[in-house]
């Protein structure tokens, strides 16, 4: 037997007017009369009697509303505190990060929790060869991730922030020592891409397979996180593009990072299911928001 047809019951039990009764519960008239035709049908019998100046309960439905109450209203109960439940922001959400917990990271992470006391973040690091793969499995609940998600099942929230890449490159490499590359000088270094799950999108990315004018660059093998990626650079097996954050956060002195002109900015945001959203992951998404426009004022 479907809630609604009890509530719908009850509601014109109360009311004992068609009209009445579709307005309380965003309804039409028509809709009141299909759901209680639909429980008449379950029950067996007519529950109310309809002229066309009034309705009124019948036995049956006298009978019924008395014994249905007390289950019915407990069941309203449950569904209210269910709904005030699921509005609260509280215990612990589950924020997966990329390679490196830079200060868009953290300082999300800091504003949600003065905000919401009663919250606590868990941070959770993502493979850049599968990004979304913990979220879908329910690993993490929000994941700080590159825009744009060409994802139908994923929802994404505000740019956090825009930055340019550099190029990590073995220390004594030809072009370790110049001041900026133009994108286009990529075709002559060979990139190392990301394996695993990601999409083709996420994977061209991290390494493009032609320049903007459309030049092939090379490849160099494919690894699943930031360190592999540092390591086989140091070892001199290629280049590999890093947005700004984060190779002011590797440096080392076997790596230098070269800002790379003319390619689109990396852009940082949040992701998470659309069908496991949450208050929490709202709460997060403008806490994050926030803290992006503060950095910018600052």
């Amino acid at each position: 037997m479907e809630f609604r047809e009890l509530e719908c019951f009850v509601v014109l039990s109360e009311e004992l007017h068609f009209a009445r009764t579709a307005e309380r519960l965003y309804l039409s008239p028509g809709r009141v009369s299909q759901l209680m035709r639909a429980l008449e049908t379950r029950i067996g019998g007519r529950l109310f009697e309809r002229t066309s100046r009034r309705v009124r309960l019948t036995p049956l439905g006298e009978r019924f509303l008395a014994d249905l109450r007390p289950a019915y209203a407990g069941l309203a109960s449950a569904v209210s505190r269910a709904k005030a439940a699921a509005r609260e922001v509280t215990g612990v959400l589950r924020v997966g990060f990329l390679a490196t917990p830079t200060d868009v990271v953290t300082g999300s992470v800091l504003a949600f929790e003065s905000r919401h006391p009663g919250s606590s973040v868990e941070l959770v690091e993502i493979p850049l060869s599968d990004p979304f793969g913990r979220l879908r499995a329910g690993q993490v609940d929000v994941a700080f991730t590159l825009l744009p998600v060409d994802e139908p099942d994923l929802a994404t929230g505000e740019a956090l922030n825009r930055v340019p890449y550099h190029l990590g490159l073995p220390a004594g490499h030809p072009l370790a020592g110049r001041v900026s590359i133009g994108a286009e000088e990529l075709a002559g270094v060979p990139l190392i891409g990301l394996d695993g799950p990601a999409p083709r999108g996420w994977r061209e990315r991290a390494a493009p397979s032609v320049t903007p004018s459309g030049q092939p660059i090379p490849q160099a093998g494919t690894v699943a996180t930031s360190q592999e990626g540092l390591t086989q650079v140091a070892l001199g097996r290629g280049g590999m593009l890093f947005c700004t954050p984060t190779a002011a956060h590797h440096r080392r002195p076997d790596v230098s990072f070269v800002p790379v002109t003319g390619l689109p900015p990396s852009v940082l945001g949040l992701a998470w299911v659309k069908a496991a959203e949450t208050a929490a992951i709202r709460a997060f998404a403008r806490a994050a928001a926030g803290h992006a426009l503060r950095l910018v004022a600052a």
